[in-house]
C-alpha cells in the first residue's frame, strides 16, 4: 500500500551541500582569490557537461564522477593551473566532503520532528558512490543519513536532470507512479525545478539570493513555492495546501 506521507525529494549538490565550499580545499593549493574563481568555474562546467551529454544521447553518457573530474581539469586549464594527478585526486576526495548550507541543520531537525508526516529522499545527478560518500560519510550530513528513506540517483538511467525520464524514475522509486503531484522536489537549481514541474511534481525553489524567479525559458513551469532556504522550504511544504498555490511571475 502506498504511503500517505508527504514525499519530499532533496537535490544534493547546490541545495543541501554547497559546491562553493570546495574553495576551502582549492585555497590550500592556489590561494583564496583564485580558489573562489576556480570553484565557480568548476561548477559551471560540471553542469554544462551534463546538459551537453544529455543532448548528445545516452551512448555518450559519462558518470557524474567522470564529469566532475573533467570539469575540474577544464577549470584548472582556464585558470592556467597545472596540478599533479595526486592533487587532482585530493580535490576529488574533497568533493565527497562538501559542507552543507547554514540552514540545513535546522531543516534536518524539522524533518526529524515531522518524520511521521514526511518521507524524505535524496535525488541527485551523482553516482551511487558519490552520493553515498557525501551523505553517509559526511561529517555534516552523516549523522542525519537515517532521515532519508533512500538515496536516488540517475546513474542507471544514463541521463541527467532535467530530462523527464529522471523525474519519472524518482516517482517510481518513491512508489508514486502516476501521482507526480504527490511528490515535492526541493532544489536551488532552476533547471531542476523546471524539469520537475514539467514532469508534474510540486516544486520548492531555494532562492538564497532573494532576487526572485528570473528564469524566462518556460514561465509556465515556475516553482510552486519560493523560499530563502531549505528549512523554509520544508516548513512551506508542511503548511501548503492546493488553495494556497499562486502563480509566480
Amino acid at each position: 500500500m502506498a504511503s500517505d506521507k508527504i514525499v519530499v525529494a532533496f537535490d544534493l549538490y547546490g541545495t543541501l551541500l554547497s559546491t562553493e565550499s570546495i574553495a576551502e580545499e582549492l585555497a590550500k593549493l592556489f590561494g583564496q582569490e583564485k580558489a573562489a574563481s576556480i570553484a565557480g568555474t568548476w561548477r559551471k562546467y560540471q553542469l554544462e557537461y551534463t546538459w551537453r551529454l544529455n543532448s548528445m544521447g545516452p551512448e555518450h553518457y559519462q558518470p557524474f564522477s567522470q564529469v566532475t573530474r573533467s570539469s575540474l581539469k577544464h577549470a584548472l586549464l582556464e585558470h592556467d593551473v597545472d596540478v599533479t594527478v595526486q592533487k587532482e585526486d585530493r580535490l576529488m576526495r574533497a568533493y565527497d566532503s562538501l559542507h552543507h548550507f547554514a540552514e540545513v541543520p535546522a531543516a534536518l531537525r524539522l524533518l526529524a520532528d515531522k518524520s511521521d508526516l514526511v518521507d524524505a529522499y535524496i535525488f541527485s545527478n551523482g553516482t551511487d558512490e558519490m552520493v553515498g560518500n557525501s551523505v553517509k560519510s559526511s561529517p555534516d550530513l552523516g549523522p542525519h543519513a537515517h532521515l532519508f528513506k533512500s538515496l536516488i540517483t540517475v546513474d542507471s538511467l544514463r541521463v541527467y536532470k532535467p530530462a523527464k525520464k529522471v523525474y519519472e524514475h524518482l516517482l517510481s522509486e518513491a512508489g508514486k507512479q502516476g501521482r507526480p503531484s504527490d511528490v515535492w522536489l526541493v532544489s536551488a537549481n532552476p533547471f531542476d525545478v523546471v524539469g520537475g514541474k514539467l514532469a508534474g511534481l510540486r516544486t520548492a525553489w531555494v532562492d538564497r539570493t532573494g532576487r526572485g524567479w528570473l528564469d524566462r525559458l518556460d514561465q509556465t513551469n515556475a516553482p510552486t513555492l519560493i523560499t530563502r532556504g531549505v528549512e523554509d522550504a520544508v516548513q512551506g511544504i508542511l503548511d501548503w495546501s492546493p488553495d494556497s498555490e499562486k502563480g509566480v511571475s
